[in-house]
């Protein structure tokens, strides 16, 4: 299979659902390469219906091309692919900078609203 960066990849249309074949077509992955990455990221979770077709959502799409890049472009192996992944997900949920005085000040107009 030809390795192209993800810039060359079609755009993903504005659909809710989409069919193995129509994400390989999409992330230039073969099926059967979809199927193993299931196994191998936990967080690729398709949709299945009956006879265990597979319906991926516009974000799995997204996590297949970064999966792809990260395999296919840069070079990481399966393990190091998965633990970049986490290590994303771990950075991109951290808690915003809390400032305390902020705070206060936004619960002091709450209570003179409430007491309006």
């Amino acid at each position: 299979m030809e390795t192209t960066d993800n810039a060359s990849l079609p755009p993903i249309p504005a659909k809710r659902y989409f069919t193995i074949g129509e994400v390989g077509e999409l992330c230039n992955v073969k099926p059967h390469v979809l199927r193993y990455w299931e196994q191998e990221f936990t967080q690729l979770k398709p949709l299945k219906r009956r006879g265990n077709r597979r319906y991926y959502q516009h974000h799995e799409v997204l996590l297949i091309r970064r999966i792809r890049d990260l395999l296919y472009e840069q070079g990481f192996t399966i393990n190091g692919a998965r633990q970049r992944l986490e290590t994303e997900t771990l950075i991109s949920h951290e808690p915003e900078e809390f400032d305390a005085a902020e705070m206060k000040r936004e619960v002091k107009k709450i209570i003179k609203l409430l007491e309006r």
